[in-house]
């Protein structure tokens, strides 16, 4: 167990915005930051991070919380996981007892699968620098790749010893369980017979955003022709090779700062980048790029540039990744290497100015690309040059944005010697195909007319359930704070004789202020979300004297906290829109708190009282009641409703 000096020390030392910052792209809005979704397929950002607050909000799935939060629901970690991975981060020591075995038993399957490869990690890099044989066959291997020490031990480069059990043998020994060391692939289990997977490989272990190592990859290195090249973990609980990124644990930074992102296929691509000083590069480890993989980089930019070698038939088959990367509304490049050449070998053999040189002056726009490549094959055959130009028209309409998709018309155009109105026609009959197919969906702006049509009708507002909202949000926000409320009071006029409102000051809490107020009239809240909390948050108040809003939420459960994120964020959202540059200024409730507080409680005071006419007017139907009784009582309500209007009138307008 992790000690509660810890967990308050890690609380109060982690900044919300740097811990996200590690896994998505965030831009200042105002005195927030804004970015696209990490939990969610979107294209405009949704997703808000304030630092005042240390708290986030993502409106396009509904999350929110804190630090810790976020890890857990991004990272999938524990809590416990989470208070570690800060502790990391900002260099703080955990104070927790030893775990029993009782106790590492009942860790949940994910953890044990997490466990044993963190194990294997530690094992293959002891194994390379420990033993002749990792030494003599795997350190050489990567020393004549040209890697540094500080290079495979930044990769956690490692080797599997060439013997059946030798990896298997001593997971064992160390207590780790069999079923995890079959589950992870690290072990294969066939009947009696246990071996290892990587039995005289060099070991590519595989992290994920985080750092932690969800599988591996493993070249071999022996003469042996049945065996593949390269094996991977199989798919398990933590690890999907379609929804990882070979090396972008070490360029999530780099390709935030740069704004662009090297996409290459192997491992060897990444880390000879990465020792040559380009480090925002990842790769798809060999497997057909997926739209998850895709998301993953657009979380951090919206530029991509594709680099292949030389090989012809591989370049065609890597078209079609280049379609999906359009498809996610991103802009892509293309950069291919001298004949003979990968990115490896090029990297290897060039400084890194020559290296970013090479890269600037040769990465083409992906039609330029698309359009050399297919055109060398049609070369002057009508046809095929007629299929070539629809299938450049294909890429284009899998961009959403249209202002791109004219661009691009006009470019293709240029560069294929034909009419822009032939290719915007055709682009047209294209999206219409698109349309019809049952299993495609058009671009939102193109859906934007129908969605307009068949939209349902907007809901009325519920209006209590607002004005409750908006009590716990001031509780939340300002509850601390001492203000001098102005209370409207009847006086009886000397000269005139009439009954006059006349403003009597008095000092106190904002939560004190609210809570007698709402006692005083017995107002209930209609929402039991917001009546829970409600006294939650009274409770916190008057236990303590020094009210921190960020403590207030670490301490309450995730269904609790993400309710209070969701209602102190619920202004955000506006910020999304960039207001205040197109002069539109939203007021600062900060500035009348008092104001607030008691246009708010007076609000919904007429509410509730309107509400109750209406139900006595109701019961005036109804046979074998007191008509007389009913009607004084709906007067004596309206009267109230009057004086009430009066004093709202007089705090709003003051």
């Amino acid at each position: 167990m992790i000690s509660r000096f810890s967990i308050e020390q890690v609380f109060e030392t982690a900044r919300v915005e740097e811990v996200i910052g590690d896994f998505v792209n965030l831009k200042k809005a105002g005195s927030n930051f804004k970015g696209l979704s990490p939990f969610s397929d979107e294209r405009s950002p949704s997703f808000v991070v304030s630092p005042v607050k240390q708290i986030w909000k993502d409106f396009s799935s509904g999350k929110g919380g804190n630090a810790v939060t976020f890890l857990m629901e991004h990272e999938h970690f524990t809590y416990p996981e989470a208070i570690k991975y800060l502790a990391r981060k900002y260099n703080i020591e955990i104070e927790e007892t030893e775990q029993t075995n009782e106790q590492k038993e009942e860790a949940n399957e994910r953890e044990s699968l997490y466990l044993v490869n963190e194990f294997a990690n530690t094992y293959f890099q002891k194994i390379l620098y420990k033993t002749d044989q990792g030494k003599s066959i795997g350190l050489s291997y990567f020393k004549e790749r040209g890697f540094t020490d500080a290079t495979i031990k930044a990769f956690n480069l490692g080797y599997s010893l060439d013997e059946w059990q030798g990896f298997t043998d001593e997971a064992l020994k160390k207590g780790y369980q069999i079923q995890f060391l079959e589950k992870t692939g690290l072990t294969i289990v066939k009947e009696d017979k246990r071996f290892d997977r990587f039995k005289g490989r060099v070991m590519f272990p595989i992290h994920s955003m985080s750092g932690r190592i969800l599988g591996f990859g493993g070249r071999i290195l022996g003469t042996d022709k049945k065996a593949a090249k390269y094996m991977n973990s199989p798919e398990s609980e933590v690890y999907h090779k379609s929804k990882i990124l070979y090396g972008l644990f070490h360029a999530k930074q780099a390709i935030a700062k740069e704004d662009n992102c090297y996409l290459v296929e192997g491992y060897t691509d990444v880390i000879q980048f990465h020792q040559t000083g380009i480090k925002n590069v990842v790769a798809s480890s060999g497997t057909a790029l997926s739209p998850e993989q895709i998301r993953l980089i657009n979380r951090l930019t919206k530029n991509i540039t594709v680099l292949f070698d030389s090989d012809a038939a591989g370049l065609r088959a890597s078209v079609r990744g280049i379609d999906l990367i359009l498809e996610q509304g991103m802009n892509v490049k293309v950069c291919t290497f001298p004949k003979g050449e990968d990115p490896d070998s090029f990297a290897r053999q060039n400084t890194l100015e020559e290296l970013s040189a090479y890269l600037d002056e040769n990465a083409k726009d992906f039609i330029q690309f698309k359009a050399s490549l297919l055109v060398e094959d049609a070369k002057n055959d009508p046809i095929k040059k007629a299929d070539t130009i629809r299938e450049i028209v294909n890429s284009i309409a899998k961009i959403p944005d249209p202002i791109k998709r004219e661009i691009y018309i006009r470019e293709c155009s240029h560069i294929m010697d034909i009419s822009e109105q032939v290719l915007f026609t055709t682009l047209a009959q294209i999206n219409k195909k698109g349309s019809q197919d049952p299993g495609n969906q058009q671009p939102p702006e193109q859906r934007a007319f129908e969605v307009m049509r068949t939209e349902k009708p907007t809901q009325k507002i519920n209006h209590q359930y607002e004005l409750e909202l908006k009590i716990i949000e001031i509780l939340l926000l300002y509850g601390n704070e001492t203000e001098q409320f102005e209370d409207l009071v009847l006086k009886e006029d000397e000269k005139s004789g009439e009954l006059k409102l006349e403003p009597v000051i008095h000092e106190a809490k904002v939560f004190e202020k609210i809570y007698l107020d709402l006692q005083e009239d017995e107002m209930q809240f209609s929402d039991e979300g917001f009546k829970n909390l409600y006294y939650v948050i009274i409770d916190a108040l008057h236990q303590s004297k020094e009210f921190q809003l960020k403590d207030f939420i670490n301490k309450l459960d995730q269904n609790m906290a993400n309710e209070v994120t969701t209602i102190l964020m619920n202004d955000e959202r506006y910020s999304l829109h960039d207001w205040e540059r197109n002069h539109i200024v939203p007021k600062e409730k900060k500035e009348t708190i008092a104001q607030l507080v008691t246009q708010t409680i007076l609000s919904l005071r007429c509410f509730l009282i309107d509400q109750k006419v209406v139900e006595y007017q109701s019961d005036i139907t109804r046979p074998n009641v007191n008509t007389m009784s009913i009607m004084e009582d709906v007067r004596d309500y309206l009267r109230l409703k009057t004086l009430l209007s009066k004093k709202l009138g007089k705090v709003v307008s003051g």
